[in-house]
């Protein structure tokens, strides 16, 4: 009986890694030319904005919290980094220092009316996502800022062999968030506020300092996001990350980590990523309507969710 367990832990495991490959294999059917080093390429490349901010998002969903605000926050570091280098000449790499220090004072904003405050973060991020929306476009004036620099289109555009610039930003918050998890104690605290706050606290967790600093991580790396997606499109726009929030949820979410704090592995969120983008990506090749992929989006995340529920439930109730 034990055994057969194990075996269905394992399968629910590498579940994700079959569902990319069978999309992968599908796609590579269906659509002409989609089975190309080029293709899989530009979808990691596509998957680089979401997966830089994803990160982020995996340390506050593993806490039982959830931020909202990182798509409007893409938007309004893209453009309040563009008018600082166009309008103000300011240097490019101080640009994106001070854009990298106004996203962690919105994570640390964010840290605080849901700690301090005891806002749900659901209302307190989508408190955030409306002013962060209504700042880049008051900031540009409801219009794109452009003439940015050449040199600072290589984060997002630029090549390091064949490797795209984006990717390897992206697989470095990977790496360094995989370590920060599986390897210090940060990481420990994390996974033990998800899974029973109170119990946290009592063993001596600095939980105020744990929540400040995961929303604070996440809205950095929702600015770093925001700066690639800036010279990726050459242009500061106030709709830029619009919807990104979603994206980068279902990324999350569906690569296991579990909404109610606790659980899931950031390694298996690359999968998630990979199968939106996979998802994504073989639809445009088969002409599928942006609107129609909203709707698949949703139903995806739904899913994803469901699946999270139910396989809790089922297991409290053999428990």
């Amino acid at each position: 009986m034990k055994e057969k367990q194990h075996k269905k832990i394992r399968l629910s495991q590498y579940a994700i890694y079959l569902v990319m490959i069978a999309l992968i294999v599908f796609f590579s059917i269906v659509a002409d030319g989609f089975f190309s080093s080029t293709t899989f390429f530009n979808i990691l490349r596509q998957v680089a904005v979401n997966g830089i901010a994803a990160v982020g998002m995996t340390m506050v969903i593993l806490t039982g919290g959830i931020d909202i605000s990182v798509g409007s926050l893409i938007g309004a570091s893209s453009v309040g980094c563009a008018i600082l280098m166009t309008t103000y000449h300011v240097n490019p790499i101080i640009a994106i220092v001070i854009t990298l220090a106004f996203g962690l004072l919105v994570g640390l904003c964010n840290g605080f009316f849901i700690y301090e405050v005891k806002i749900p973060p659901m209302i307190a991020t989508l408190a955030s996502m409306s002013i962060l929306r209504g700042a880049a476009y008051i900031l540009s004036d409801g219009l794109p800022v452009y003439d940015i620099p050449e040199k600072f289109a290589v984060l997002g555009q630029g090549y390091l062999g064949v490797i795209p610039v984006p990717v390897i930003i992206m697989t470095v918050c990977f790496v360094v968030g995989y370590f920060v998890l599986e390897h210090t104690s940060f990481g420990r605290y994390i996974y033990g506020i998800g899974s029973n706050l109170e119990a946290s606290r009592l063993s001596g967790v600095n939980v105020r300092k744990v929540m400040y600093s995961v929303y604070a991580i996440c809205g950095t790396l929702a600015s770093l996001a925001g700066i690639v997606y800036l010279s990726r499109v050459n242009s500061g726009q106030p709709k830029g990350g619009e919807g990104y929030e979603m994206d980068i949820i279902t990324a999350v979410v569906l690569g296991g980590v579990s909404t109610t704090g606790g659980e899931g592995k950031i390694a298996r969120v690359i999968a998630g990523l990979v199968i939106m983008g996979v998802l994504m990506t073989g639809m445009t090749m088969k002409g599928i309507p942006d609107y129609y992929q909203r709707v698949v989006k949703g139903f995806v995340l739904l899913a994803a969710i469901s699946y999270d529920i139910l396989s809790r439930r089922r297991i409290a109730e053999k428990g």
